[in-house]
This record gives C-alpha cells, structure tokens and sequence, in this order.
C-alpha cells in the first residue's frame, strides 16, 4: 500500500474504515490487509486511534471528495446572485464530521494540493470550499481518464493558472473592457433600436478569446477559427477580428451604392452580425502571431459548428505528398462560442461534438464557450432544457467544463488559460459555461420586462463588469478612478470622430468574388491518353504480397483487369470509372478528401476505396500507394450524420479550395437531413459572404421500388435554388460522363470553383447500357447533352424527340429496342443546371422532320426537372414545336411504397412517352399535359 502520504481523499477514508475494521476483529479483512495493518496504522491522534477518529477520518474524505464532485453546485457564478442549487452533501453535518474534529485530523486525508498547505483537515477542507465554490464551478467528475482528472484537480487546487502564479494585467483588462462597453454603448446612442445583438453582460467573453488566441500563437499554431452566432458579434468583429470602427459604422448607416447590385454575381451580402472577418499577422508590441478567422454564420445559430471544426481540420491536414494525409493539431485552434438555449437545443451541437474524437474528423480538440446570458430569446432555462446546465450535454462526451462568473475578470481569465492548457497537453475539446447576463432584451428593440420583469429589474441597477474591476482595481491600488472614468471620455470622443469621418463615399466591407475567366469551364481538357489510364489501372489492380482479399472481391478485380484493353468494348463500369478519375487527379497534384455513409465500400458495393484482409482486417487504399500520385488521398465513413458531416466537408472545402473534397450520401433524400447547410452555405454563400466553395455532393437518385425514402435526391430543391451561376446539378447517365464530371471539376477549382450537385445511380451501377468504352475516356470530354447516336444515323425519320435526364433514359432504350420504333430520339439533358441552351439547341436543329418534344420523368410532376425544364424549353422552342411532358401526376411523396406498383406505374410511364400522338389524357396514375408550343 505505501506510506500514508501515498494514500489520499476518498482512498485515504477507504484505509481508515479498513483499519478501523481490522482492530475491531482481525478476521474481518483479507489477508494482505492484516499483514499490512501489523506494521502500519493511520497517522491520527494518540498511539491508539479511536473507531470515533477513524470514522471521522472517512467523512473527512468523503466531504472532500462532495467538494471536488459537487461544489460547482454552490458556486457563486451567477453575477446576478440568485440562489444556486447547492447540495446537501456539501454540509459537514452530511459526513457526521464537525470542525473540532476536522482539526485533529491530518490535510491528508483530503489529498491532493491543498493538503500541502494547510495545517489540518479543516483547513485543507476551507481551501477546498474556496477553490471550489467561488467565482469559478469546476465541473470534470465525469472524466473517467484518471490522468486527466488528476490534472484538472491539480491544476484547480494548486492555483496554476490564478494570480500570483498567473499574473493578470488589471490595466490591460480594464483598457480592454472599456472599448467593448464603450463602442456597445456608442451603438446603442447613435443607432437607438438597431439591432446589434450586445455582448453587454458578457464583456470578458472579448479578453477571453484574447488569451486564447495568444496562446495559440506562443504554442507555432499557424491559424485560429473562430464559429458564434449573433450574440455579441459585432464586438469580437472589432476587437479581436480588427475590422475598423468606420467599415461597421458604415454598414450601420446602411447608404445605397450601386455596388450592392452586381447583376453578374447576384451579390446580396448579409446583415452585419452574420459577416465574417480575416485577421492576418502583424508586427509590433501587440503583434499577434496567427491568422484568425471568423467564419460567417446565419441565423440558424449553431451552424457555423461543423464549418469551423472543418476549417481547423484543412488547416491542420498536409497534403502535398502522395499517401493518406498527416495531420498536425499544433497548427490549429478552433473556438466555438455558443448561445445558452442553443446549445442543448440545436442538433448539430450533439453531432458536432460526436465527431471530435473520429479518426478522419478530429481536430485535436476545440474550446468551447458557452455565452449563457441564462435566457432564450424569451425562453427561461426551465423551458429550454432538461439538465442542470445548458452545459450538461457536453458531459457525454466526456469534455471537462468549467462554469464561471463572467463578472469576475480574474476567474474568467484563469478559466481559458485552464482551457488552452488542457486542450495542449490532452488534444481534447473542453468547455467553458461563461454566465453573465442579457443587458437588454434578445434584440435592442425587443422589450426583455414583458416576460422576465424580476430579472431586468436586477439588471437595471446591476454594474457592468467594466464598473466593478475599475473598483477592484482602484481598491488595489492599481489604478486611479480618474485615469479608468478618462478611459470611457477618450474612447467615446474616438467613436464619435470616426462617425464625424464618414462621407456618402465610405467603403463598405463587401467584396464579392469576381467572375470566372470566359468560357472556363467550356475550355478544360478532361480526356486521358489510353497508355497513362491503363498504367493507373495496373496500379489500381495490385495489392501488397501476402494481402488476402474477399474472394467476391478478388474475383470482381480479375474481371476489371481487361476493361481497358480494347477502346471500342464497353467495359468501364461506374465504380472502374471512378477510380481512374481519381486516381488522374491524384496524379495531376490535387489532393481528394471523399467522405460519407460507407463511402469506403460504397452503399451499393461498387467503389471498394478500401480493402481489408479476409485474415487481420488490416486495410488497404490502393490510391494512397498510386505510384502515380503527387498528392493525399482520404477516404472516410462518416458517422450516421448529415448535417455535421456536411457542413464539416464544406468547412473544409472553403479552407483549402485547391483540394477536391467530395461528399457522398447514403441515399440522395439524405440530404434532408442537411438542409440548413445546403440552403444556407453551399447553395447562398457566394451571393451573402463572398466565399467560393467548390464542394462536390453525390446523391444516389432514381426510382427503383425502393420507397419513398430511397429514391429521390431533391432535385426539385437544388433546381429551384440555383441562380446566377450558383452551382453546377449533374445527372449523369454513363460511366464516361462520370469520368469526366469529376475531372472537370478538379481542373476548375481554382479557375472556376463551383459546387457540384450529382445525382448519381443505383440500378445503372453496373448496368450494360451505362458502361464507357475506354474510348469514352481518351478521346471525348464532358457533353451537357447526350444526342442520340442511334436516332442521328437516320435523323430524317425521327419525328417526335423525348429529352429526359437520368435513370429512365435507360428504361427508354430498352423500351424503344423492344418495339423497333425508328421514328423517336431519346436525348439525355446530363447537365441540368447551368442549363445548356446552346447544346440542346443543336440537337433540335439535327432533326429536320421533328413534329414535337417530349419531356419525360420518373418523378412526380411537382418534383424532378420539370418546372424548372419547362421555362427554358418553351423559350428555346420558340412554337416551332409542341412541348408535352410525361410524369408522374403531382404528389406529397416522391415516389411509391410498393415495389410492384413501382414497376407497373413506370411500365405505363414509359408506354405513354411512345404514345406521343396520343389526346391528352389521363390513364391510370398518369397523366399527359401539354408544356407548351402550339
């Protein structure tokens, strides 16, 4: 057991009861124990320690282990001081100790820190209570890590990272609260009722973020990301993003410029508590050693969580050598700054910190505040969540918290140094529940008294954070009151010459991106010479020596290492297709991140990005050993997420723009689940923040039998949010197509960058008709439009042209093939957003007895491409055709539950698409309807 210095707190209590035992009767304890006990015996009072004084002993350890566990429970973190919680176990009289009793006992017993410095039980037991239950709620008894409770302990015992250990310059602390209460105050005067969304009432939440950004920089990180909603943006954008007084002054005077209307880019720019800011390094005495960026982030206030995490994990990832990616956390800190009510309420909180820990998804931890002004947008915390703590959902995961006083400057600051210095040595996330309180109400024109009147009583006369150290402060002798009140007067003349400055002419902070090169995307070369695509085959094909793949798989290999031996057979399957181009991109420099539900193996059993041995489950990624290769390559399943894993991919994509980062659905109506990020970052950014992702969505998509939930990817939505220029939506048809898409968008990234919407197969996988030639791949490049090379060979004899995009393209030639019919051209419209006039245009001009167009889709009317198609289609046409449309009659749901009522409606689909001359009707499930034309 060691001496009674090795045994401490509860172990200690744990001994004394044993030894207690032991006197009483021998027998009672093991073995070992009463060998022990023979030569040893608790350091209490007297030669023969009394069953009263051993019993005292383990509720002196008890008390103390209630404190370390518990005493966050009677903190005095609410500045507004309104009763906490407590907990009976905290009571002396709880643990039947007094404190004459607690004298006679040795620090010991309490262990840890304290136990050095004080001079008995009691006193270790009074330090504790201090440490504590002051100003800061240590909360880590959730930690299973026994390291790291350890040093928690130690490190909130021993004062670490409190004065005097830790000096804080008081000066430095007041000079900086007063701009931050000063320029809310301006605001609040100059602009009465506009909303700012105050930081009032969390002012330290500005020389926190200072200390942690320091710190980063001290540490050779490289950047700081920083993610928050509203809530007192417009103060970190000033003094920590260094965005200049005059550009948010502008904004807040709001003039018309005719720059806010760039027809070419449909600029809009946002509101300015939703903008992002850059903060590059700099010299001089306040030089800060670090980029610091603040991500934008809309109204859904969380949102910005995934993006930043990944940010800081593209920040992090080298990529400029062929094998998978290596990955360095010194070189980032991600800060993550919360609303109170949002933080338990928002999902993607939950699924955010789900992927702190995942190997392809870590960032070596990320610091997380809580501004918890202890309300909602109305809403008490009794209504907005169930726990003890806005804070508690972090428990889960195991992330240390701290809960503290946002009144009080010196716990503030010892919290984030505690935080920085956790995150160093553990690479983990950790939590800091920053209490303060709304000055006024969710928004400077709401009215805070008409639900929550006893509170904004108290607010009304409470001091500001700035007003209380300026006390403390001159109380200590450290400052006099008049230089902290001279410090208001000079800040606020500053302001007010800075808004005296401002003429109509004043630039605002936009800057939207500029438009593309001409004919960009037009111009790129996605063919590959014959001889360097079957080098990369070859390559593709091998596996380490004595690697045992699955014999399913080994034999699906065998049969892929002649797909590229005769250019005119169609032998390239979709999965072949993809590895090829993957693998030409990996070889051209550009590294590719692809990511999703089993995105290894691919939901369908068609990519196989890795193998594993049928004997050791040890993995293989033939594309992180290409020889070929000049840059990284990851493949990762994500976990059961949408919306996190998104918006982590579009974090990552907009950080390092030169990597094609990829991201798969399970099935395409998954998207759903990412909604927000779709509709808010990939679909909208380029118009509100100027950022230019070029993010890479594949979404299965196709009826098939499968349900409602399995067939559809929306393309309705991403057609009906695509606007000037905005993204690009593919529904690609063939495996050289899908070659070819991908390569495109590798080689544009950097002249072109798009977000590239595909949706991709599930039934054309492996389908025959799908399949590319290698000739596919050499000699051609991407065609928005597909013609029909069977109808062109006797184009005199088409009468009627069906134009349709995706899977039933396939179905129509199989159909047509059946029936021998000469007279119909199926073309495939592969690109439907931007849409290709011209190439459509073309093909229309190749049939010179054309009588009329079909459009003709799997999905229901009020879904798929139609109401989108059906515009440009009438004004291309012009009434030299009638347009006529073939679907499914408008519908709730996307498409049927039953399998075999799926095959008999598309049966019928497919048959009226033939029946063009047809009246318009209704038959069955179906219908027929005129599109437009004559």
């Amino acid at each position: 057991m060691g001496t009674w210095e090795d045994i401490t707190g509860l172990n200690a209590g744990v001994v004394a009861e044993l030894y207690a035992r032991y006197r009483h009767d021998p027998g009672s304890v093991d073995e070992a124990a009463r060998a022990f006990f023979q030569h040893w015996a608790p350091p209490l009072d007297g030669p023969a320690s009394s069953q009263a004084d051993l019993g005292a002993a383990v509720g002196a350890a008890n008390l103390a282990h209630a404190i370390r566990a518990y005493g966050h429970l009677a903190a005095q973190i609410d500045p507004l001081g309104r009763p906490r919680p407590g907990d009976p176990s905290l009571d002396l009289c709880a643990h039947g100790v007094v404190e004459e009793t607690l004298r006679r006992l040795p620090a010991q017993l309490v262990g840890g820190p304290v136990a050095g410095r004080a001079a008995n039980a009691l006193d270790a037991i009074q330090e504790l209570r201090r440490v504590y239950t002051s100003s800061i709620g240590y909360d880590y008894g959730h930690i299973r890590a026994p390291e790291e409770r350890a040093w928690l302990r130690d490190a909130a015992e021993a004062g670490q990272f409190r004065p005097p250990n830790a000096p804080i310059d008081g000066r430095a602390v007041l000079e900086r609260l007063t701009r931050v209460e000063t320029f809310e105050r301006f605001l609040h005067r100059v602009f009465p009722g506009r909303t700012r969304f105050s930081i009032e009432g969390l002012d330290m939440l500005v020389p926190m973020l200072d200390v942690a950004i320091r710190a980063a920089a001290e540490e050779g990180g490289r950047e700081v990301l920083l993610g928050m909603a509203h809530r007192g943006r417009l103060n970190v954008l000033a003094h920590v993003l260094e965005k200049p007084y005059a550009a948010i002054l502008a904004e807040f005077k709001d003039p018309l410029r005719s720059r806010h209307f760039r027809d070419d880019l449909g600029w809009t720019g946002d509101v300015t508590y939703h903008k992002g800011a850059r903060l590059l390094p700099r010299g001089g005495e306040d030089a800060v050693g670090v980029i610091v960026t603040l991500a934008p982030n809309p109204s859904h206030v969380e949102a910005a969580n995934p993006i930043v995490t990944g940010m800081a994990r593209a920040v992090a990832t080298h990529i400029d050598r062929a094998g998978p990616p290596q990955f360095d956390p010194r070189t980032e800190l991600a800060i993550l700054i919360h609303g109170d009510a949002a933080f338990p309420g928002q999902g993607t909180v939950a699924e955010t910190l789900n992927l702190s820990r995942l190997r392809c998804y870590t960032i070596g931890g990320a610091l997380h505040i809580i501004a918890n002004n202890q309300l909602g947008y109305t809403t008490e915390p009794a209504d907005a969540y169930s726990t003890t703590y806005a804070s508690d959902l972090a428990k889960g995961f195991e992330i240390p918290l701290v809960h503290v006083n946002a009144d009080d400057p010196d716990a503030c600051l010892e919290a984030v140094r505690l935080a920085v210095a956790y995150r160093r040595r553990f690479q983990k996330d950790f939590l800091i529940d920053l209490v303060g309180y709304r000055r006024y109400g969710h928004n400077e024109g709401d009215e805070p008294s008409f639900t929550q009147p006893v509170m904004y009583q108290a607010i009304a006369t409470h001091p500001t954070v700035r007003e209380l150290w300026a006390h403390a402060l001159v109380n200590r002798h450290v400052v006099e009151e008049d230089w902290a009140t001279g410090l208001v007067r000079q800040q606020m003349a500053h302001l007010e010459g800075v808004l005296a400055s401002l003429r109509p002419e004043t630039a605002l902070d936009e800057s939207p991106p500029a438009p593309p090169p001409a004919g960009a995307a037009r111009s790129v070369h996605t063919a590959v010479p014959a001889e360097r695509l079957r080098d990369l085959h070859r390559a593709l094909l091998q596996v380490p020596p004595g690697f045992a793949l699955h014999p399913k798989l080994a034999r699906t290999m065998e049969r892929r290492r002649g797909a590229l031996n005769d250019p005119d057979q169609a032998w390239v399957d979709w999965g072949t297709a993809e590895q090829l181009a993957l693998a030409s991109i990996l070889a051209d420099g550009i590294a590719i991140r692809l990511t999703g539900q089993d995105s290894e193996r691919g939901t369908f059993s068609q990519r196989h990005a890795a193998f594993y041995d049928v004997h050791t489950g040890k993995r293989f990624v033939p594309l992180q050993v290409l020889p070929q290769a000049r840059a990284a390559f990851e493949v990762c399943n994500s976990p059961l997420t949408e919306n996190a894993a998104l918006g982590f991919e579009y974090g990552y994509n907009i950080k390092e723009p030169a990597r094609l980062v990829i991201w798969e659905a399970q099935y395409g109506d998954f998207i759903n689940g990412a909604q927000v990020v779709v509709d808010e970052f990939v679909t909208s950014a380029r118009a509100k923040w100027g950022q230019t992702p070029s993010l890479v969505l594949l979404l299965p998509h196709g009826a098939e039998g499968q349900g409602p939930d399995h067939s559809s990817g929306r393309l309705e939505r991403f057609l009906e949010l695509a606007a000037e220029t905005n993204m690009r939506i593919a529904n690609c048809t063939t495996a050289g197509q899908y070659f070819h898409l991908l390569r495109r968008q590798a080689s544009l990234l950097q002249t072109d960058p798009l977000p590239l919407v595909a949706m991709t197969p599930k039934s054309l996988l492996r389908h025959p008709l799908a399949a590319a030639r290698l000739r596919d791949l050499t000699d051609k490049g991407w065609r928005p439009v597909i013609d029909d090379a069977t109808a062109r060979s006797h184009a005199e004899q088409v009468r009627r042209l069906i134009l349709c995009s995706g899977k039933i393209a396939i179905d129509l030639m199989e159909l047509r093939q059946r029936q021998g019919r000469a007279d119909v051209a199926i073309v495939r419209l592969e690109q439907l957003y931007p849409f290709p006039t011209d190439e459509v245009g073309a093909v229309l001009r190749g049939y010179p007895d054309l009588r009329g167009i079909a459009w003709i889709q799997e999905e229901p009317r009020n879904m798929g491409a139609w109401s989108y198609v059906s515009p440009l289609l009438t004004e291309l046409v012009g009434g030299r055709w009638p347009i006529r449309s073939v679907s499914r009659p408008p519908n709730a749901s996307p498409a049927e539950g039953s399998h075999a009522r799926h095959v008999f409606t598309q049966a019928v689909l497919l048959e009226q698409a033939f029946a063009l001359d047809a009246p318009v009707k209704e038959k069955g499930a179906l219908v027929i309807r005129d599109g437009g034309g004559p």
